[in-house]
């Protein structure tokens, strides 16, 4: 009995250690301006407040019909280990009329144009604020507004947030593999080095034709 007490208490507290050592282990902070495509009329725009100096938005006061559902950010993300994501984004929506995005991540979500298709499970409702500030990414269905996670394999996707009412501002996308809601626990940030990603030097033609000059 005493033994078997034994056995069972140190195996309470190893199930405590390994519940208090989990660890995240992927997240990558990247500038909105650095895009690997910028649709326009998504473009990019100056304020000292936001992370680098600049964000991207479809330029326009609230509730200008023109250019909705227009324009997008495209971005190529390496995803190092397959399993579930979550984004969150540093922004400024002003009001009811420019508070929301369309956000697609492939190859998790199919490949469609939701500022074509309309598709609500696409549609971000972005919180309210005049000052730059995090936001969980979301679907913004009919029945109410809820987090969203994308269950990816490794390799390259490709995220979109596109344009759907003007003048919501997009600083900083934030990918992690913390799935909570608690902004204070999963603390996005701005880009840094360590969100650098290194680049194999390739041979250019003045290194080769310099290694054929010395082979003579």
């Amino acid at each position: 009995m005493r033994y078997n007490m034994l056995v069972f208490s140190m195996l309470f507290v190893v199930g405590l250690l390994l519940a208090n050592s989990i660890s995240y282990s992927y997240d990558r902070a990247i500038e909105a301006e650095a895009a690997d495509v910028i649709e326009p009329p998504m473009v990019i725009a100056e304020d000292a407040a936001a992370s680098g100096g600049k964000y991207v938005w479809v330029e326009g006061e609230p509730a200008s019909s023109e250019t909705d559902h227009q324009g997008w950010v495209e971005f190529v993300i390496d995803i190092p280990e397959a399993g579930k994501y979550a984004l969150w984004a540093k922004v400024i929506a002003w009001d009811g009329n420019s508070d929301s995005f369309w956000v697609t991540w492939q190859p998790a979500d199919p490949d469609e144009n939701a500022q074509q298709t309309q598709n609500k499970q696409f549609r971000w409702s972005v919180v309210h604020g005049n000052d730059w500030h995090w936001d969980r990414i979301n679907h913004w269905l009919d029945e109410g507004t809820f987090d969203r996670e994308w269950d990816l394999p490794a390799g390259e996707t490709t995220l979109r947030i596109a344009g759907r009412e003007d003048a919501t501002k997009l600083d900083v996308v934030f990918i992690t593999d913390n799935l909570s809601a608690d902004e204070a626990e999963v603390n996005p940030r701005d880009p840094g080095p360590e969100d650098v990603t290194p680049v194999e030097p390739r041979e250019k033609l003045a290194t080769t034709w310099g290694k054929l000059k010395a082979q003579r």
